[in-house]
């Protein structure tokens, strides 16, 4: 697996770090961001993905 990458929401500044996750809502630690479901909304403000960009941290 390469790096682990992050990608913030362009509405909220939430950060999904692959590393870790969103396991709080069913996502494990390591999930590549093209592994989450296109159903998969930000738990901070409900964004869809597609209101994501990656970002360097």
């Amino acid at each position: 697996m390469s790096e682990p990458r992050t990608w913030m929401c362009l509405i909220c500044g939430w950060i999904y770090d692959e590393a870790v996750g969103d396991p709080e809502h069913g996502i494990p630690a390591n999930t590549a961001w093209a592994d989450v479901s296109m159903n998969w909304t930000c738990p901070e403000c409900g964004a869809r993905k597609e209101d994501f960009e990656m970002v360097q941290v």
